[in-house]
């Protein structure tokens, strides 16, 4: 599948603010009102941000609301409305924190809920499709809903220790759910390698009903330049790119931050350590989140001769 930026940074920002507003909603934070106001800013510009961007992908970005209708049978009408939702109680549920100072608990486990429920939709986008087997696993909204957890508690963490006091609490969920996050990438990747196209019961012979005939093959391109399918659903990345960057993807995303957030936990604070921690968590994340597109396989690939 052709790796979007546009995509990548959607689900990259989304998921880590939507995570942001899950630890929110639990009530672990600092309670007073610089924290706040910095967690609703933050989290609303990620969320916003990665909602506009994924409407770059379509073709026409004016129509995005239409989308909304299909709720019945799209998960991507389903994550626009959940996310919608969502950021209005959202922005409620803080306001009446800052300006009172009360906490409505149960408004805030409701707004948790809400935030993964988002995160989930938005990763059965992709793991629904069954014409992209890597994608079609469980594994693919577990990983989502790790990532985008790990992302909220670092930015939790961060943005506690900047505005308030150091939340050792935060911190150390942070580092666990960064445990989390990449083992679940890990069983990801290890099934992926064992979940192409032949593995689905996929080859030319069955997209093409020729395997009757013998071995199919592509004797000239159907097009004399690449058509929308080409482009968008057929892509080719080699092993050892794809091993490179996986390998950049575990350090700056997972081991780095884990080690930084180990030493601020050991420190009882540096906002620094977590600064740092965070951005390489965010740049670790686009790289795995582009070899998630990048080496998707799409049935439609068959028919020009991918096998």
């Amino acid at each position: 599948m052709h790796p979007a930026a546009s995509i990548i940074v959607f689900t990259t920002l989304s998921g880590a603010g939507f995570g942001l507003i899950g630890f929110a909603g639990l009530g672990l934070l600092d309670p007073g009102r610089p924290t706040i106001a910095a967690i609703g800013l933050v989290a609303l510009a990620l969320t916003v941000a990665g909602l506009l961007s994924s409407t770059l992908h379509l073709g026409h970005p004016e129509r995005a609301w239409r989308a909304l209708s299909q709720w019945r049978s799209s998960w991507l009408s389903r994550e626009g409305i959940l996310a919608i939702v969502t950021l209005m109680v959202f922005v409620i549920y803080t306001g009446i924190w800052f300006l009172t100072g009360f906490r409505a608990s149960a408004a805030g486990y409701a707004i948790t809920v809400l935030a993964a429920v988002t995160v989930y939709a938005t990763a059965m986008i992709y793991g629904s499709l069954k014409t992209v087997p890597r994608w079609h696993t469980i594994l693919t909204p577990l990983c989502y809903l790790a990532f985008g957890a790990a992302g909220g508690g670092l930015l939790a963490a961060l943005i506690s220790t900047m505005t308030g006091d150091f939340q050792q609490s935060v911190a150390t969920a942070a580092l666990m759910l960064l445990v989390v996050a990449w083992a679940a990438k890990s069983a990801w990747w290890a099934r992926a390698s064992r979940a192409g196209l032949a593995s689905a019961g996929s080859t030319p012979e069955t997209a093409t009903g020729l395997g009757g005939l013998g071995k199919v093959r592509l004797l000239e391109a159907p097009h004399t330049s690449p058509n929308y399918l080409m482009k968008e659903m057929v892509h080719r990345i080699g092993r050892k790119h794809a091993g490179i960057l996986r390998m950049i993807a575990l350090v700056l995303g997972g081991a780095l931050p884990a080690l930084l957030t180990l030493v601020a936990i050991l420190a009882s604070g540096g906002w620094l350590l977590l600064l740092v921690a965070t951005l390489s968590h965010f740049a670790g994340v686009l790289a795995e989140r582009w070899l998630f597109f990048a080496e998707a396989e799409h049935m439609v690939s068959l028919y020009y001769g991918h096998r």
